[in-house]
Formats: C-alpha cells, structure tokens, sequence
C-alpha cells in the first residue's frame, strides 16, 4: 500500500546532493568604437536559482559586485562608471531590504580611451551570489580583455591564491527528469478514465481500421495519429518554456507570488473537476479544426489529434496545467517538454495499441457514471495539492499561518471528504445516482481511508514519514514535540535538567545539538566524544528529510545521542554576529562577516572545498576527518554504517 500511495500522492522533487557550487562563469568582449575608445563588455551567465547582486547595495546588505580596470601606466582612460542591466528589484527575504540583482545573466559596460596602444586589458569583479535559501562567500575573479579588429570572447581566469573549486556533475536535474516522465506518464493514463478521452478510443480506432484499405494501413495511421498527439503537447511544452525561460522557471519553486498564483490556480482546476464549472476551449477553434480534418492525408490525421486535444481540453486541460506548474517549479527549461513528452506518450499508446489489435476494444469497459467518479477524484487530488504551493509561500515569509498542524488537518479533511464520496455519501454535480458501489469503488475508498487514519497521528507529532515531502518541517508547527509530548526518541542522551552551555535539544528526538563551533568543540573533549558537524539550513530542504527519515532511525538516533557530539552549524543564519565576534573574511581581504550564517558558510568553503547542504563531517579532537565527509544520505545502512566506521576510528 506504500508504494501505491507513494505513485498516487508524491510528486516530483529535486533530490539536491551537496556539491561545489560555481553559479556564476564570467565572459568578456570587446566592442570598437573608434580607433581610440573602446566598450569592455563583461558578461556573466548565472545559473538557474541564483541571483547576482548589483553594483549598488544598501549598507549590511550583501557584497556588491564591483569592477576594477588596470589603467596600464596611464595607457587607459575610464569615460564614467560602469553601466549595467536593469535587472531586478524586489524586497529580498533574506537580507530583509530591498535589493537590485540579476538573473540567468548580466551584462556590464565599460567605456574606455585609449592613450596609448595596447593589446590587453586586465580587470577585477568581485561579486557575491545567492539562491532564496543561502548565499556563497564572496569571490574575485580576474578579466582579461583582448583588443582586437574582432570581437574576442576569453573565459574569465581564477585569481591566484583565491580558493579554487571545481564543479561536480549534478545528477539530480537528470534525475528530476525522470521523476517528472514518469508522474506525466501516470498523469496521462488518469487523464484517458476521464469522460472526455475515453470513449474517444473506440470511436478513434474504429475510424481507422474501417477507413483504412489494409490492417498494415491502419495500424500506420493510428500511429501516425498517436505520434500527432504527442507533437501536439510537446509543442506545447516547447512554447512554456521559451515564453518563461530558465530563470523564471526556476523562480516559480521559490517567488511567494508564483506560489500563491499556483495555488489559486489549482484551487480552479479542482473545482472544475469536482463539477463547478467547465473549463473549454472555443468552439470555433474545434469547429475550424474538424474540418481541416476532412482534409485526409498526414494533415488530416494531424487535424484529428488536434481536435481530439481541443475537445479533450475540458478534462485534460487541468491535468496539463498542473503538470506544467509542477514541472516548470522544479527550475528545468526543459522540464515542461518533459513533462508533456511523458503525458502525450501515455495518451496516444491506447491508440497504437488498439488499432494493432481491434480485439481488445471488446475488453475495454463501457463508458458509465464510473468515468466522472475519476474525474472528480482529480478533483480532490487537485485541492490538496493547492495547498502545498500556498505551504511554500508561507514557509519562505515565515508567517506561520499554515504550520504543520493546520496543514495536515486540511489534507485530512480533503482526503475524509473524498473517502464519503467513493462510498457514496456525498454527491456532486454530473454524478449519477449510486445504487451500489463496486468493487473497484470500494478498495480505492478503503485505500483512501487507510491514508486519511495514517495522517492523524501526525496532529500530535507523528513524522508521516510517508508523506515528509508534502508539509511544513516538524518544527515549524505549533507543538514541536506534539501534542503532550516532551520527548520521542529512544533512551539515552542529556535529560531537560542537564543541558551543557550553548547546547539544547532538538525537536521531537531530543538531540543535544550546539549551533557554535567552537562550544561544540570543547564539550566533545570534555566527554571524549567525537564531533559530527551538520553543515545545514533553515530553507534546506534535504536537511529536513535527513533529520525526520534517517535519524529518527532508531540505531542512527541511539549514535547521534550517545555516541558523538552534534554541532549544526546554519549557513543561512541572517543573525548579526556580535561585535567582538566579527572579523576579517579569508576569502575577501578588506571585508567583514557581519552574519553567523556567513562564518559557517565561510568555514565549509575554506575547509571542505564545498558550499552546500546538508554536508556531515566526523572528526577528533584535532579537527582531523575520521571519514570522508557525507552529502544527502537517504538510505538509512548507508547513513548508519558511515556514522559506526567513523565512531570506530575515533576509538582507536
């Protein structure tokens, strides 16, 4: 049943693996303007999620980029400042003011004169990028500039003595893809039980093998026609994401706006579903079409998939809109052409099928009242759904206005109210009278109920393992520990009554945990326990599921309480550091860290060659590594055996 709930309830995610971050690569070019005065044209490509701050930023805001030229002895005259793109203004939630910066790409001017002849410029940007959950340590780069009669393009070079980091192959935008496939897939067979897809089969199939000379014809045809569909919907994927673009996307999975127009949007597509109203295409468009149909030919069979999409729209339109929200959030350009691939192969594969073998039509089961009981538990799936994009938004303004109970309490509610509808006690709009439920019926309403009883416990604290994607982090609720709970992990660790200094115990497992290093640090020597640093987040995602998957487990949580002394060090961390505590960067000569967050994250780059999380170490007291350092772990032995290896070279 987990497994089928999983197919059913859990959408796609990017499973983010920590790695090196480069985000943003540097390139130059050189516009002629006359013989003597030149443009230094730098251009940066920024990639999909990170924002490239402007040259002008307010006072404990983030590092602004700034340009430096070589004048060469005086050989070069700089002609006013240097100009850059209008880029974007918003009011940025984690420096808390408002801020210009950049995305996907920024182009900055320069104008020159030259005073004497010379063959290359040499200059400097310093910048400093973030995403909406972390930001990386400053960086300098150098420029080199080639005048020439042509415009030449030189990839900007590391400055030596900066730290050098190199990039690894992420393959989890590869794994997103195929998430994403396979839920349009399975999106797309929910969309052939509509009543406005599947009684087309028989009718579409017939068409074909009756119209058609030979059984070879037909069969040719009906895959022409299904091949059709599928250009159709790509098509369409392909017109999402050249409208939007990269950045955009991207913004979709993390802007508070696209998260509550989302929600708003999916509120529509279920209430079109559960019977409100339809949601239909002109009918001039289907009008216009069908007679192109008549047409006969390739352009005939291509009109009739187009008129099948049209027609279809009403049922198959919320489905495509909703794959289309959900992919273009996860931040791919290619992700709403994936997404439509996979939809579009599992529409038109009946058709193919059907039409090699005409036998089966008389398999298929009638069109009845059963066609509108699926359409309207889209419908509720729909809603819930809705309600994860509202979640997003609430999460990244910290309002706390849909924590972790209000959300599981609506999801309860749409999910008991579909169970009442597959048993029959509710009836909406387009039903048709229930004398009795069928089997088939029955199951998925017991199923259902099944899944409605599994999320009550999670009222009063339980982790829902099942579902950890969909709703707010267990922290961020209004019981931590639930509902008349202190405490839910198995024994051992430090009680309530004996918390060292810096130290607390997180939630609901009571972890002692330090958020200071250096604390950290000297209370392991004290109790001759090796330290683990969990280089996380508070917007860190994957640091979520590590914590309520994997360490709840019960041999992982009797070594993290017993065994080791946890340090969790939080990039993102926007509290200012105290006076005394603030101090000269090693990555940027000259500047300050002014915030807690940027320490640790200063700390993970200089030491561990690396910038995202979660990010777990194992070390002695020497702050020597006992194991290779761990990124993302989410199976449980892995994460376990790591944890005993590195314990056991602390013993030895």
């Amino acid at each position: 049943m987990k497994n089928l709930l999983t197919l059913l309830f859990l959408t796609f995610s990017l499973i983010l693996t920590a790695q090196i971050h480069e985000p943003v690569k540097w390139q130059t070019t050189v516009e002629k303007i006359s013989e003597t005065e030149y443009i230094l044209i730098s251009k940066a490509t920024i990639d999909a999620g990170w924002h490239l701050y402007a040259q002008d930023v307010i006072e404990d805001g983030p590092i602004p980029t700034l340009f430096t030229f070589d004048d060469q002895d005086a050989k070069l005259k700089l002609i006013g400042n240097t100009s850059e793109e209008e880029g974007h203004t918003i009011d940025d939630p984690i420096f808390n003011m408002e801020i210009k910066f950049f995305e996907n790409s920024a182009v900055f001017k320069q104008k020159i004169r030259l005073t004497s002849p010379v063959n290359e410029i040499n200059g400097t940007v310093e910048f400093m990028v973030c995403d909406d959950t972390r930001c990386l340590p400053p960086t300098e780069v150098d420029l080199l500039f080639t005048i020439s009669k042509k415009t030449v393009i030189t990839e900007s070079i590391k400055k030596e003595g900066k730290p050098v980091v190199s990039i690894k192959k992420d393959s989890s935008s590869e794994k997103s893809l195929w998430g994403i496939f396979f839920i349009a897939f399975l999106s797309g067979f929910a969309a052939l039980l509509t009543p406005c897809v599947f009684p087309m089969i028989p009718m579409t199939v017939s068409f074909f093998t009756k119209q058609s000379k030979t059984k070879a014809a037909g069969i040719k045809n009906a895959i022409i026609y299904g091949l059709s569909i599928i250009v159709i919907y790509v098509l369409l994927g392909i017109l999402v994401s050249l409208l939007f673009g990269a950045d955009a996307l991207n913004a979709l999975s993390t802007n508070v706006w696209f998260n509550v127009i989302f929600f708003v949007l999916l509120l529509v597509f279920a209430a079109s579903f559960l019977g409100a109203f339809e949601i239909m295409l002109p009918n001039s468009w289907a009008n216009k079409v069908d007679s192109q149909a008549d047409r006969g030919g390739l352009i005939g069979i291509f009109f009739m998939a187009l008129a099948l999409a049209i027609v279809s729209f009403s049922c198959t339109g919320p489905i495509v809109g909703t794959l289309l929200v959900e992919a273009a959030a996860g931040g791919s350009q290619v992700g709403p052409i994936i997404g439509m691939l996979g939809f579009s192969s599992a529409i038109a594969l009946p058709f193919a099928l059907f039409a090699a073998f005409p036998g089966w039509l008389n398999s298929l089961p009638k069109s009845g009242g059963w066609l509108n009981t699926v359409k309207v538990v889209l419908g509720f799936l729909e809603l819930a759904l809705a309600f994860k994009f509202l979640s997003n938004a609430d999460l990244v303004l910290q309002l706390h206005l849909l924590e972790r109970e209000i959300f599981i309490a609506i999801w309860i509610a749409i999910f008991g109210a579909l169970t009442f509808y597959l048993f029959g006690k509710i009836q909406l709009p387009h039903d048709s009278p229930v004398n009795h439920i069928s089997v088939g019926r029955l199951s998925l309403g017991l199923i259902v109920l099944s899944f409605t009883i599994y999320m009550i416990p999670g009222l009063w604290g339980a982790p829902l393992n099942l579902i950890s994607a969909f709703p707010p982090p267990q922290h961020y609720s209004e019981s931590p520990y639930g509902v008349g709970f202190r405490q839910l992990g198995s024994g051992g660790g430090v009680s309530h009554s004996d918390i060292p200094d810096g130290a607390h115990l997180m939630a609901p497992n009571d972890i002692l945990a330090f958020n200071d290093y250096d604390k950290g640090l000297a209370y392991a020597k004290k109790v001759r326990k090796p330290v683990m640093i969990d280089f996380t987040g508070h917007a860190c995602v994957n640091c979520r599921k590590m914590e309520q998957n994997v360490w709840v487990n019960p041999k992982v949580l009797k070594m993290l309480k017993n065994d080791v002394v946890l340090i969790s060090l939080y990039v993102d961390d926007k509290r200012k550091l105290n006076a005394d505590e603030i101090v000269d960067s090693k990555l940027k000569p000259g500047k300050k860290l002014k915030y807690i967050g940027q320490k640790w994250s200063e700390l993970q780059t200089i030491k561990y060659k690396t910038n995202t999380q979660p990010m777990y170490v194992l070390m002695d007291h020497t702050e020597e590594n006992l194991i290779k350092p761990v990124a993302y772990t989410p199976d449980i032995d892995t994460y376990s055996n790591w944890l005993k290896e590195g314990i056991s070279n602390f013993k030895k």
